[in-house]
């Protein structure tokens, strides 16, 4: 399996059914550890990403893995992290054109009052409804992606922002712990279930990720041109 290295995960990979996320503190597993451990681990066939960021207070390590299949996958983040991994998938995403490289991850994580999933996604539908109402979205915005827990409990949202100090300021400038003011937002705030939330901000400090089908047809074709004759 070709693996690169050192660049961010493409969240909407279609090829991604399930993902894995742990969190732990960092003085109980460091980066440099994590990192060490992946590297002389054999990469999982079922593996397709494996990222892991640390927060900016460096107090929190995070590790996000996406996987064909979620079966494959505890066993060997709880073996590697150390911590139980929450098995997530992708629900919906949002993504500005001509992305900028981000500087920064906020994750946000919503915990509701027992398993629903059709409550789940009414949240996150209440978020782009929200989002959809601003007149002048922050610019330090890129990304969200928001995931559904498999257990119906959970939302996180892995969104990509220009540098913490973008988020610092969409939260200032809206007020309410929002990261805008549209009347929208405050159904989000009031949305009734929700046991608890929050976010953390990262920075992300290690990645590496398994070929795409698109991307190995894509060498091949390549390969066959440069052995051909006429190459």
């Amino acid at each position: 399996m070709t693996v690169s290295r050192d660049r961010s995960p493409d969240i909407t990979r279609p090829d991604a059914g399930t993902v894995l996320v742990t969190e732990s503190s960092a003085h109980h597993l460091t980066v440099e550890e994590i990192v060490a451990a992946v590297e002389h681990a054999p990469w999982p066939e079922e593996l397709i990403s494996f990222s892991t960021l640390v927060s900016t207070d460096g107090e929190t390590t995070l590790t996000y893995t996406q996987w064909a299949h979620g079966e494959a996958g505890h066993e060997f983040m709880a073996g590697l992290t150390g911590a139980e991994p929450v098995e997530y998938r992708l629900y919906r995403s949002s993504e500005r054109e001509n992305p900028p490289v981000p500087g920064c991850v906020v994750v946000v994580s919503v915990e509701f009052g027992g398993p629903d999933d059709q409550r789940q996604q009414h949240w996150i539908d209440a978020v782009f409804d929200a989002m959809a109402g601003e007149a002048q979205p922050h610019p330090g915005g890129i990304s969200g992606h928001f995931h559904t827990s498999t257990d119906g409990t959970r939302v996180l949202n892995y969104a990509e922002w220009t540098d913490e100090q973008a988020h610092r300021d969409a939260l200032d400038k809206s007020g309410q712990a929002t990261v805008g003011s549209s009347p929208g937002w405050r159904r989000v705030v009031d949305f009734p279930g929700v046991k608890s939330g929050g976010f953390r901000r990262y920075y992300l400090r290690y990645s590496r990720s398994a070929a795409s089908s698109a991307e190995l047809s894509e060498r091949s074709g390549r390969d066959e041109v440069l052995d051909s004759p006429a190459g």
